[in-house]
């Protein structure tokens, strides 16, 4: 485990106007997991990037095993064995699973791509990984947890002696997360180095060896995890105090401001729930329990088959996302950058384009109010952009999900849909998420999150449903909760009858 395999020297990447990297020297061992800690815009992301040779340092220099890399492409670097999974995922949505493991490298037969041995050694290593999805499967019909997994499938399957995961738990739930680190531990007997970005400190503490501090495009130190805590490392991390995890709140349910009944879809089995003004009511369960799809088909993106949706004792008819937001619902959706944002537009843009009927006069928008409604967010929310004509693409994970935030805060929603609010967050961006989700309740505003990072569920919920196979096996208060019930309920063992708790 003493081997060094890879070792950076004075690495430096320059950007106009930043520094991304600033004399970066770090070396990693063979057969290591080495976590890569820092907060949002520390380097990590760029460090990776150069390892992997998607993109060349300014100065400095890289050896691989003793030998230096020069002129470096992802090519290069994947035929020597040095992979990355992504936090924007490489795949092809309109290909098979198969198609994209072995996509470049596909078995020939007579010539031709053999495609009943691309199926059938597919169908092998999804089993090797205890991975339960067809390898006929079209990537487009898989969850975002399902895709992750085939990026992991796709990269382990290759002769890897370097393998780089960014933040490759963040879409997956506690049971998936558990299969990931199996497959981590698997790879590291091997003798394969794994460089493991997460934001999910706990998890650096659970399977990493060593962690290094990335701060302000600087490299701080690095420590044995065995010889560290979660507090020092977020001390060195962020340079600065943070206050507890998960703010305190004196929760008052107010009255009833939502009422499912009954709702079927494609995927939803009778539905049942109810939300109160004041509350953080959060949906746990599994990847592919229906959680998703509930907050989506409550907001008009899939179609309700069967059910009643009543808002402030009204029923209401919810046939397309315009119904939601005009009955005052808003979704932070799971994947921000493609159903969230328009990252090619500006802030400004992204946050009155859901709501133009307030800054239009006559047909026309009134840019002084659509300025003025974007400065009034960006300092409410306390946004990190140079001004709101600043492309939303080149914000920081955090500052993107404020934006989504500020678009339906500006559009009035009175239910807003957290789901998975703090993927790919850093730990003081988190922070200031769940401050403002608790301003927002204190306002009277009703919060449904999904979350399938456990902690922060039971931390923020001020009751939680718990949905397997598309149905509710119950609701759990305050004093009920624990992981480990949860997790038996969310895998179908327990199910908790009962009236809704008034």
């Amino acid at each position: 485990m003493n081997n060094e395999i890879l070792k950076l020297e004075h690495i430096t990447k320059k950007y106009p106007g930043v520094v991304a990297l600033d004399d970066v020297s770090i070396s990693f061992r063979e057969g290591e997991v080495h976590a890569i800690a820092g907060e949002n815009g520390a380097g990590k992301s760029t460090l990776i990037k150069i390892i992997t040779g998607a993109i060349e340092a300014t100065s400095g220099s890289l050896f691989f095993n003793g030998r230096e890399l020069v002129n470096n492409t992802p090519e290069k670097t994947l035929a020597m064995g040095i992979a990355a999974i992504y936090q924007e995922f490489n795949l092809f949505p309109s290909l098979t699973v198969a198609e994209n493991i072995f996509h470049g490298r596909y078995p020939k037969k007579h010539g031709m791509v053999d495609k009943k041995t691309m199926m059938q050694e597919t169908e092998r290593i999804l089993k090797d990984l205890d991975i339960h999805i067809k390898a006929s499967e079209l990537v487009k019909n898989l969850s975002v947890g399902y895709q992750q997994l085939v990026e992991i499938a796709k990269s382990v399957t290759r002769d890897v002696k370097i393998l780089i995961m960014d933040e490759p738990s963040a879409p997956l739930t506690e049971v998936e997360v558990g299969h990931l680190f199996e497959i981590v531990d698997r790879l590291k007997k091997r003798g394969v180095t794994i460089l493991y970005i997460s934001h999910r400190l706990e998890e650096i503490f659970t399977i990493c060896d060593r962690v290094s501090v990335f701060r302000d495009g600087k490299y701080i130190q690095t420590m044995n995890v065995s010889e560290t805590s979660v507090n020092e490392l977020i001390s060195i991390m962020v340079n600065r105090e943070l206050g507890q995890q998960y703010p305190a709140k004196n929760y008052v349910k107010g009255e009833k401001v939502l009422e499912i009944r009954d709702l079927c879809t494609d995927l939803l089995d009778h539905v049942s729930l109810e939300a109160y003004r004041g509350e953080i009511l959060g949906l746990a369960g599994l990847v592919g329990a229906g959680r998703t799809e509930t907050v989506r088909a409550l907001f008009g993106a899939d179609k309700i088959q069967k059910g009643e949706v009543l808002i402030n004792g009204r029923k209401v008819h919810i046939s397309s996302p315009t119904e939601g937001i005009k009955n005052g619902i808003g979704l932070i959706p799971e994947d921000r950058k493609k159903q969230g944002l328009v990252l090619n537009l500006s802030v400004r843009h992204n946050i009155s384009f859901a709501s133009l009927h307030q800054i239009k006069s006559h047909g026309i928008i009134n840019m002084e109010k659509d300025r003025k409604a974007s400065e009034h967010y960006i300092q409410q929310l306390s946004i990190k952009t140079p001004s709101c004509e600043q492309k939303t693409g080149q914000l920081s994970g955090g500052n993107q999900q404020k934006v989504v935030l500020a678009k339906w805060l500006f559009g009035n929603s009175d239910i807003l849909i957290f789901d998975e609010p703090t993927r790919g967050i850093d730990v003081g961006a988190k922070q200031e998420i769940y401050r403002l989700m608790v301003e927002l309740v204190r306002e009277g505003k009703v919060i449904i999150m999904i979350s399938s990072d456990m902690p922060e569920l039971i931390g923020m919920s001020d009751r939680i449903m718990v949905m397997h196979n598309g149905k509710v096996m119950g609701q759990l208060q305050k004093d009920e909760y624990s992981q480990e019930r949860i997790l038996r309920m969310a895998s179908g063992i327990e199910e908790r009858c009962g009236e809704v708790a008034e």
